[in-house]
């Protein structure tokens, strides 16, 4: 089986790799292709999957290549993991956001629209030649905003596009240890969009537990969402909201923790980054260790601000384990390949689990894996608070992809004036010039 990986010079490919490496299933994956624009970059992610692969038997092969073409012809399965202007992209939209007083992360307002803004024409590229080159592949897309990227590339491949990511498995996976529950019988009821989702319930042996933690002050701060959010706005919910939805519900005091701060994350990663990048051209440098130590690091510092802002200290070891999105793609391809039916929370076209969004439209539910897809589970309805944000998120998600398809400013001025957490539409009109002037790849938005 073949997997081709675009953006396979990123950062977090070796936890790909390694997750492959544990497989030792028939029909696993045996060669990997690695595709980017960036040759230093594939050079230094193959120098640690090299080192990754010593001693391990049959470990699958590894090709490098800038051929877009050529790495897509006869893949099984593609996975996109792409970032378009890169960390330096990304700090770029921080800083122009912070600057108009809004928010600036990556995936969440402002800057979430000018990375969708940015990504969205070459995701539609990418999905039209997978298309027309590997037809009968599946792609799984963690490229970011993932929800949004996800929807833009079905209008082309349907449902064999399928959206990952860890968020949603990391936070039912905590819930669960919190509870004394394995986490691998766990069966958690989320729903939402990517990166705006609730855990509104968690069943083990076909049992609800989530009232038992909402009802203990003592578990609920015992884990990295109870202290973040507070017991008592959780206790208010009725659920555990994913970690970014601190964005909405303390908005004011993450812009705050954003623009004191010494850098932003965008920044942050950025620096750290190409550092690594930098001593991977020393072909003494030890690669799988200098990848893990900068791993650690990052993962260490995740959300460093938020917590700052709800004064939930640092990180604690029991929180740095993610819902492992790597482990989300093996788990999602061995389903697909092996026709191993399996339950994970996916990125799919809602079809009609959610009544208040039309088919098209992509959520973050629990869906059924097998060999024909994915296929979303019925969910309960939302609550009135939660229909609020889904469907305003999912309007400005369409106004990016109305903007990205035909070159409309002020389709653009809409996605960023619709946005809960964008004030003004005088802001918003500030925020497309102030994009525009930081990032050439927007001069496309230039009709009105």
């Amino acid at each position: 089986m073949k997997l081709t990986i675009l953006g396979g010079g990123g950062f977090r490919v070796p936890l790909v790799y390694g997750a492959l490496l544990g497989d030792h299933a028939e029909g696993r994956v045996s060669r990997v292709t690695l595709y980017d624009t960036d040759a230093g970059r594939l050079t230094a992610v193959a120098r640690v999957l090299a080192e990754q692969a010593q001693g391990v038997p049959d470990a699958p092969e590894v090709v490098a290549t800038d051929d877009l073409d050529e790495a897509l012809r006869g893949a099984d399965f593609v996975f996109s993991a792409i970032r378009v202007g890169g960390l330096a992209g990304r700090a770029a939209d921080e800083r122009v956001a912070l600057d108009q007083g809004v928010l600036g992360q990556e995936t969440v307002g402002a800057g979430g629209i000018a990375y969708g803004l940015r990504t969205v024409p070459v995701a539609l590229d990418l999905a039209r030649r997978i298309a027309r080159l590997a037809p009968h592949a599946w792609v799984i897309n963690f490229t970011n905003p993932a929800g949004l990227v996800t929807e833009a590339m079905s209008r082309h491949l349907g449902d064999r596009v399928i959206g990952i990511c860890d968020s949603p498995v990391g936070l039912g996976r905590r819930i669960a240890r919190v509870l004394g529950a394995d986490p691998d019988r766990a069966w958690i009821d989320y729903v939402g969009l990517n990166h705006l989702g609730w855990v509104r319930a968690l069943h083990i042996d076909g049992r609800d537990e989530l009232p038992r933690l909402l009802a203990d002050p003592a578990l609920l701060g015992s884990f990295e969402e109870g202290r973040l959010f507070g017991a008592d706005w959780l206790r208010s919910l009725g659920a555990v909201p994913n970690e970014y939805l601190h964005y909405y519900y303390f908005n004011r005091e993450a812009v705050r923790a954003y623009q004191e701060a010494e850098q932003t994350r965008g920044a942050f990663l950025r620096d750290q980054q190409e550092g690594f990048y930098a001593r991977m051209k020393d072909p003494a440098a030890p690669a799988l260790a200098t990848w893990d130590r900068t791993r650690a690091e990052r993962e260490a510092t995740y959300m460093a601000e938020n917590r700052d802002a709800a004064g939930a200290g640092e990180r604690e070891e029991s929180d740095l384990e993610s819902g492992g999105y790597e482990q989300v793609a093996l788990a999602l391809m061995r389903a697909i390949a092996r026709d191993e039916r399996t339950g994970l929370i996916l990125d799919v076209r809602n079809r009609a689990t959610l009544s208040v969004l039309d088919a098209d439209a992509v959520v973050e539910v629990p869906c059924l894996v097998d060999a024909n897809g994915a296929h979303p589970v019925a969910v309960d309805p939302l609550p009135y608070h939660a229909v609020g944000l889904v469907t305003a998120v999912k309007a400005v998600e369409r106004a990016v992809l109305e903007a990205a398809e035909s070159g409309s400013r002020s389709a653009a001025v809409r996605a960023f004036a619709l946005h809960p957490l964008v004030d003004s539409v005088t802001v918003a009109r500030r925020l497309v010039e102030g994009y525009r002037e930081v990032h050439p790849g927007l001069a496309y938005l230039d009709r009105p």
